[in-house]
């Protein structure tokens, strides 16, 4: 019982604890700096499974709730809780921190102990802001996330344009966020508390939801990113480390989802369904302009991570369908890409550590010195196009599902998207795994290690396994979509 109230006080006070212990840590003790951060996120993500386990999947009301006075006098407390909807965010935040760390265990050398700092912090921020039931405090770490997102990639970006990138990056999110904190400084003053459950029961005219509504989306559409407001994210993955790219595609994108999910959605419904068509017409253009330029791309990363603006749009039309199917397959599909972007990611991270280059045209017949490296990237190039019995082709499926039923044309538009999906992605493949292999430029020849066959491990095994049996997570989520609709509607 007393494990069950304070598991998420454990939690997130974990993450904290191990940044004041590796601070005690000299900086030149790399090995040990390494293998203790590593032991320590492996700890968190096993919390988290011990949180999945613990989870009743029979109600769709917020669980493990726990609320710490924090200022009495403003009637602002700290309150702690999750629901289906963000237990598989939490559990896909605290399995890609320690991939994150693989995949940098010997590229990362200069200002090792500040790197590690910083990702420990970053999943600090990322869980609170997943279990915090408190608009105020969930603004507090939403933005706190910027502050270690950008030194990952300000100080260890690859190229000359890191800065510019890292400007990019906290200009572009923290912009759209100063409307957000007006929005919850309004709705203090009009309610009294930002406390999450009590906001569910207050009813706000149709012109204070419209304008609250409005200033969220500025927030919310920056990080997922839409269109016109993606010009951040190439930028960012482009300048960014491996493991920075990573934790970029694999959670960052999904804080905007989840904030549409959270609170956009239940807090102002009508302004919801007003805005529905203008949401639906910037998301089919992203996924189908997106799409389009990432197929003129030459840079590695840059292809896969204009495809992830295209997904992430995807996802926004399933969240504005309104339907039980649209939203979970918006949530099914944001996990799946959390899995399958990270990898992608993780695939450039491999060959740029060996050849120092991202550029597509030094690449050519990777199949004939690096067969498994191949075979991996041939997994989550079919994970990537939505090939049936992967995850992304179950939340795709649902998602325009549910969309057609509310409009069928921004349907077809998804649907034109995951068309050109295959154009870009067979032809990255195309390229660099068949043909000759081009000796002028490829010096170094080595099939993927022991420790990056462990860091995809994880990832195509949930990608397959998703795809196989997705109502593992689906059984969970489905009372708390239930419970969102139900808000929405009546």
């Amino acid at each position: 019982m007393y494990v069950t109230n304070y598991i998420l006080v454990f939690l997130l006070l974990l993450p904290i604890l191990g940044f004041f212990y590796l601070c005690t840590i000299p900086s030149n003790f790399h090995k040990k700096l390494k293998t203790t951060t590593l032991k320590l996120t492996c700890c968190i993500y096993s919390i988290s499974l011990l949180l999945w386990f613990l989870f009743d999947n029979s109600i769709g009301i917020f669980q493990f709730v726990i609320k710490i006075l924090w200022i009495p006098l403003l009637n602002l407390n700290f309150t702690l809780g999750i629901d289906g909807i963000s237990l598989f965010f939490i559990i896909l935040t605290t399995l890609l921190i320690p991939l994150c760390l693989l995949i940098s265990w010997t590229s990362i050398s200069s200002s090792l102990k500040e790197f590690l700092l910083s990702f420990i912090l970053l999943e600090f921020f990322l869980i609170g802001v997943f279990c915090i039931l408190d608009l105020l405090l969930f603004y507090i770490f939403f933005e706190s996330v910027l502050v270690p997102m950008f030194l990952i990639i300000g100080i260890w970006g690859s190229r000359e344009r890191k800065i510019r990138a890292a400007y990019f990056f906290f200009l572009y999110t923290l912009l759209g966020s100063v409307l957000m904190l007006l929005a919850i400084l309004y709705i203090y003053y009009q309610v009294g508390t930002t406390d999450y459950e009590i906001l569910l029961s207050v009813s706000f005219s149709n012109i204070e939801q419209k304008m609250l509504w409005l200033a969220l989306f500025a927030s919310f559409a920056a990080k997922i990113p839409m269109v016109p407001v993606h010009l951040w994210l190439p930028e960012a993955h482009v300048e960014a480390p491996t493991a920075g790219s990573v934790i970029l595609a694999g959670v960052l994108l999904k804080l905007g989802t989840y904030g549409f999910i959270r609170f956009s959605l239940p807090l102002f419904p009508i302004a919801s369904f007003y805005f529905a068509p203008i949401v639906y017409t910037i998301a089919a253009v992203g996924v189908v302009y997106t799409s389009f330029t990432a197929i003129r791309q030459t840079d590695f990363k840059r292809i896969i991570a204009y495809t992830s603006v295209a997904h992430m749009n995807l996802v926004m039309i399933g969240i504005f369908s309104f339907s039980i199917i649209g939203l979970e397959g918006a949530i099914l599909q944001s996990i799946s890409h959390g899995f399958v972007a990270s990898a992608l990611f993780i695939i450039i991270g491999v060959v740029y550590e060996r050849h120092h280059t991202r550029m597509i045209k030094y690449y050519s017949g990777i199949v004939h010195i690096m067969p498994l490296y191949a075979t991996i990237f041939l997994i989550f190039t079919m994970a990537n196009i939505g090939l049936p019995g992967t995850s992304s082709f179950v939340g795709e499926f649902m998602i325009l599902t549910g969309s057609f039923k509310v409009n069928s044309s921004v349907t077809f538009m998804g649907a034109l998207g995951m068309i050109l999906g295959g154009c870009y992605a067979l032809w990255l493949f195309n390229r660099i795994t068949y043909g000759n292999l081009k000796t002028q430029y490829l010096k170094y020849y080595s099939d993927i290690n022991k420790r990056e066959f462990f860091t995809f491990l994880p990832l195509i095994i949930g990608t397959i396994f998703l795809g196989i049996y997705p109502e593992i997570i689906l059984q969970s989520i489905h009372m708390s979509i239930n419970f969102l609709i139900e808000i929405m509607f009546f």
